[in-house]
């Protein structure tokens, strides 16, 4: 199961790598040209360990302590930041250049250990040379401006692969091509959303799972960073370091995104990263409309699913966007679930006579049992489905099994809250650690820096921006010998 995981995670990022490594970028990207080159001289302030700040923005770890402890901490890095999109790049650069180079040193040693084939890199350095060429052509100026503000701190260690810019901008395309290139549905996202009278208040709930397993130190490093831009709205998303697009996220006005892959045929050339679309939605949307707007614009080379809901509308929709169309599913009922393949064409029976052949198809029907079992749904009875560990009628199927909700191999699961602007990010290790609560009606409140200039001193680090009373505990299984035998074996 291990080497099965680790080949997927290889050929996500595998293209992008050859390309960059082999090729050493011969196909030339020029940066954008900022206006304002000054955000360079801001300077990275240390306050205490694992705390700095930048300007008025910041970055901290609130530490995870042990399990015998009453406050357990969360383990999160915490990442604000505010301003034009070239200094937003610049400051998020200073602040997180660590965990840029440790995942970046991360994408090219899993490379160099998985894929010792010169034919098959021999073959995938052309093809994603020309394949590539145009990339920065389909992605928005605001974006490459960040991307190029963040490159600053990018290591000098891989400078023999190409330059920084190239090298940030193309790992946002990284999942896209070598989606295009493997297409095996090895593992896959799963999402749900219930309102109305599916819920216990009537009000909009939103949880996902993001199955991407990059290692369990890597895991450890989620960023839950907030944005404050110059334009747009101010959001939230669910990172790591080097990354501005968004998997996950939510907005000041209660519009969440979280995307799924979906099969795709082999395109011709790269367009826009899903992940771009995806952070352009939550940073000018406001409502489905808006989001649908935005998604059917721009061009993609893969398909995905696009889960947005909205508090403005109070229901969540499904955006499935293929190279070749833009599509709305929405649902009569109180409630919609989101896995690996496209809906809005479907045939009558469709799900039902492929559950057993697809495990897309196989956590669709378990989503839809559980969502059946329980009457309301609250974030507790969220984090319950998106635990869930069981086969379709309670069966029990092995531990990591793709075809269950929870495949123990989460980067993240979240859960959202639109009408009260809260979100739970879970803790490691997968979904199994406490979700943490986040209430962005403090956090985006008119002053938004729980650490205003002039105060990020000794005697304000220890200020915590989660709300402490509604966390949700961590799940009981985290503390079983099954698990403990079972993530022995799985990090071996």
């Amino acid at each position: 199961m291990k080497k099965k995981l680790l080949y997927g995670f290889v050929i996500l990022i595998l293209a992008v790598i050859a390309f960059l490594i082999y090729f050493k970028l011969t196909v030339t990207i020029n940066p954008p040209v900022p206006d304002d080159l000054s955000p360079l001289n801001l300077k990275r302030v240390k306050v205490d360990n694992d705390f700095y700040t930048c300007g008025n923005s910041w970055f901290k770890k609130c530490p995870l302590k042990s399990s015998d402890s009453i406050d357990r901490g969360t383990g999160l890095w915490e990442l604000y930041v505010e301003g034009n999109a070239f200094e937003r790049g610049v400051i998020t650069g200073k602040l997180t250049k660590e965990l840029i180079a440790k995942h970046e040193n991360d994408f090219i040693e899993q490379i160099n250990k998985m894929i010792p084939s010169k034919n098959y890199l021999h073959f995938l350095k052309y093809f994603v040379a020309w394949f590539c060429k145009n990339l920065d052509l389909y992605i928005p100026t605001e974006y490459q401006l960040e991307i190029y503000g963040i490159s600053f701190s990018a290591s000098d260690k891989y400078s023999y692969v190409g330059p920084k810019y190239q090298r940030i901008l193309c790992y946002h395309a990284a999942h896209d091509i070598g989606h295009t290139l493997q297409n095996m549905n090895l593992v896959g996202c799963t999402s749900f959303s219930a309102w109305n009278k599916k819920t216990s208040d009537s009000s909009l709930i939103v949880g996902r799972n993001f199955d991407f397993y990059l290692g369990n130190e890597f895991a450890k490093d989620k960023i839950v960073c907030f944005v404050n831009p110059d334009k747009g709205y101010k959001f939230m998303f669910i990172t790591w370091g080097g990354m501005l697009g968004a998997v996950s996220g939510m907005n000041e006005k209660g519009l969440t995104v979280t995307i799924n892959a979906g099969k795709s045929n082999k395109p011709i050339q790269a367009k826009t990263p899903v992940s771009i679309v995806a952070r352009e939605i939550l940073q000018y949307a406001e409502n489905i409309n808006q989001a649908f707007y935005i998604a059917d614009k721009r061009k993609t080379f893969v398909s995905q699913s696009f889960m947005i809901g909205s508090h403005q509308d109070n229901k969540t929709v499904i955006i499935e966007k293929s190279p070749d169309k833009t599509q709305l599913f929405s649902t009569n009922n109180d409630f919609i679930i989101c896995t690996n393949h496209f809906q809005a064409q479907r045939k009558p029976g469709n799900i039902s006579s492929q559950i057993n052949q697809n495990p897309s198809y196989y956590r669709y029907n378990r989503v839809l049992e559980l969502i059946n079992k329980y009457t309301k749904i609250n974030p507790v009875i969220a984090a319950k489905i998106l635990r869930d560990k069981k086969g379709l009628n309670d069966v029990n199927i092995e531990l990591g099994n793709e075809k269950a909700i929870n495949q123990l191999i989460a980067h993240h699961s979240v859960i959202f809250k639109p009408s009260n602007l809260q979100v739970w990010v879970s803790t490691y290790p997968f979904q199994l650690g406490q979700y943490v609560a986040y209430d962005l009606n403090k956090i985006f409140s008119p002053s938004p820096n729980p650490f205003p200039k002039g105060r990020g001193t000794l005697a304000h680090h220890k200020k915590e921006i989660y709300e402490k009373d509604i966390v949700i505990p961590p799940d009981s299984f985290l503390f079983s010998n099954d698990f403990k035998k079972y993530f022995n074996n799985f990090a071996k």
